[in-house]
């Protein structure tokens, strides 16, 4: 392997799509031909990703002794241990209420569960996306307490839920909120607020505001098993296996995209090995339903488990994935998966629906920052997934949105780009009074608008945001790991990189450009799947394919401008497990001219 500085890799300064391929950190170049890794190599991809020399093998092995931090250093976590103890110890009756994806479910499931293991039964409430929208209402949490629960905990949901959180209030019922989203300068009223991204957070909590919710509720529960045993109420019981619960804690940080360094990490890193006893009766059924036979990885979570926890609350039925994570009987369990599948199913037909026709949209937008697309009778459940989508087509932040005719308003979803705070910008606009509701964190928002507000709000968000979209798409850049010959795209590499894992966002899995190689053939599968064989001099092969691409520049030239041409194909690489010999495959990103 040699270690050289260049400023793109293999001279490549635009490829097919556009653009400069460079190192993530120093280049580790296989040499042609080559079939072998140094033994450092996990070292150097930690290094490329911000670690320390000296912190390598901390991060190459996370752990939760090494990140785990005090959770009295949040502000109100003591406070809401102790009303919860206080709850337990005096029999009241108390409900969890959730949001209604991965990340709500999972954190309304582990405190359920940790009360469930307390000999407490606690309810759960999530909220219809379509009927009541996100977050706690006021109507619904004066229900929960006319029905007898004296302490609600929102999970998920709640930083900003000021109006609801005061009719609570004012029903006489305590309100703990748990949640990871931005918060206004000025909080709801409730019991206690946990939230890492609080603005009177000290630095030490604020520096975990990349935590997902679910995050934030497993510090809960250590909070509230350290105040159980001050009290003595583990004397003659035995205490919560509070690390049972990281397989929970690690679906809801991948599937709600939370960034995977620190304590992330070492989330993600143990809750695998947790998933892969498969003892959790509603995990094993979701991972039976997703045909997963062998032992779960990062991208499993949020492209196969996550899915199909989403798809209840989005189009089907809101506390499913509760009651699939909280189940003890395998017969339920195996229904609801199934039942989840089902709808994923159906969801990817909506929202191919509403795709292709928010993408009708795009032409007139072309010189816009923020791409904003509307359209009535789109579905609420899948303009989220459609944000991400046009944001991945367009390079832009994206927000789409589903008009109701009936009351004149807007729901809508919207991702955002690496460098680019979508959340403060919704805030901002919901303080300018352009909309109803609307929040979220850097890289998702959501929002309520009124459809008179549209144009005001789109002009809104591209003045506010266009100078950081500009900085953000200026010099786009491929950042690199490895490039190799195709003799180098084998099992054992695959095998090798991810030992740095667990990757996702903030810790990227790797990228490799594998060539130089001729193209044997390039078609369109599916829809619009580029699917590529290529060889390289040696007349080694191996597969590539690009999801999503079909019209792509990329596309285009490798299936009609490739005769005779040699190319540097760049991407991720994965195990094909499918046939009866594992092969390594390129997961196509983009492309160059080789020559």
């Amino acid at each position: 392997m040699n270690c050289r500085s260049l400023s793109n890799v293999l001279g490549v300064a635009q490829s097919l799509n556009g653009r400069a391929w460079q190192w993530r950190g120093g280049n580790m170049e296989l040499a042609e031909g080559a079939h072998g890794l140094d033994n450092d190599i996990v070292t150097q991809l930690l290094m490329t990703r911000g670690v320390a020399a000296d912190e390598v093998e901390k991060h190459a092995k996370p752990t939760m002794r090494e990140f785990l931090p005090n959770p009295s250093e949040f502000r109100d976590m003591d406070r809401a241990a102790e009303r919860i103890v206080k709850a337990i110890a005096a029999g009241e009756k108390i409900t969890i209420y959730g949001d209604y994806d991965v990340d709500g479910a999972t954190s309304a499931a582990l405190l359920v569960e940790l009360l469930r293991s307390l000999d407490v039964d606690a309810g759960y409430y999530i909220p219809d996306r379509l009927l009541e929208g996100y977050g706690p209402t006021g109507e619904a949490l004066v229900q929960l307490a006319r029905e007898g629960s004296s302490l609600i905990v929102t999970v998920d949901c709640g930083a900003m839920a000021h109006e609801a959180l005061t009719m609570a209030r004012d029903a006489g019922v305590d309100v703990i909120v748990v949640d990871h989203h931005k918060c206004a300068a000025e909080l709801p009223p409730a019991a206690a607020l946990v939230n890492p991204n609080r603005l009177d957070e000290s630095d030490l909590a604020a520096s975990h505001g990349h935590l997902a919710a679910v995050g934030v509720a497993f510090l809960l529960a250590i909070a509230i098993v350290r105040v159980l045993r001050a009290d003595g109420y583990f004397n003659g019981r035995q205490e919560p296996d509070l690390m049972s619960l990281l397989d929970l804690v690690a679906l809801g940080t991948v599937a709600d995209v939370a960034a995977l360094h620190g304590l992330n990490r070492a989330f993600v890193a143990q809750g695998l090995k947790i998933l892969a006893r498969r003892e959790r009766i509603g995990m094993a059924a979701l991972m039976d339903a997703s045909r997963l036979t062998r032992a779960p990885v990062a991208s499993d979570l949020g492209f196969a488990l996550g899915p199909r926890i989403n798809a209840g609350g989005r189009i089907g039925e809101s506390t499913l994935g509760v009651r699939l994570l909280t189940s003890r009987d395998p017969e339920e369990a195996r229904e609801i998966a199934e039942q989840l599948s089902r709808l994923n199913e159906e969801r990817r037909a909506i929202e191919a629906e509403v795709q292709e026709a928010a993408e009708a949209q795009l032409a007139g937008q072309h010189n816009m920052a923020v791409q904003v697309l509307s359209g009535s009778g789109w579905h609420p459940g899948v303009i989220g997934i459609v944000a991400g989508r046009i944001k991945e087509k367009t390079g832009k932040p994206s927000i789409v949105i589903a008009l109701d005719d009936a009351d004149g308003t807007g729901k809508g979803s919207g991702r955002s780009i690496s460098g680019v705070d979508l959340g403060a910008a919704i805030i901002a606009a919901r303080e300018e009074g352009l909309l109803v509701a609307g929040g979220g964190h850097a890289m998702a928002a959501g929002l309520t608008i009124p459809a008179d507000k549209l144009s005001a709000f789109t002009e809104f968000l591209d003045s506010r945001l266009a100078r950081d979209v500009e900085r953000a798409r200026a010099g786009q850049v491929m950042h690199l790991d490895l490039s190799l010959a195709p003799g180098g795209l084998t099992p054992d590499l695959v095998t090798a990189l991810e030992a740095a894992g667990p990757f996702g966002v903030g810790w990227p899995a790797p990228r490799v450009a594998v060539g130089p190689a001729h193209i044997i053939k390039a078609d369109i599968v599916g829809k619009d799947h580029l699917r590529v064989i290529a060889a390289g001099q040696d007349g080694r092969s191996f597969k590539a394919i690009a999801f999503r691409a079909a019209e792509t520049e990329m596309a285009q030239t490798l299936i009609h401008r490739s005769k005779g041409r040699r190319f540097h194909l760049a991407g991720r690489v994965k195990l094909d497990d499918w046939g009866s010999r594992p092969a390594a495959e390129l997961h196509l990103e983009d492309a160059a001219f080789a020559d």
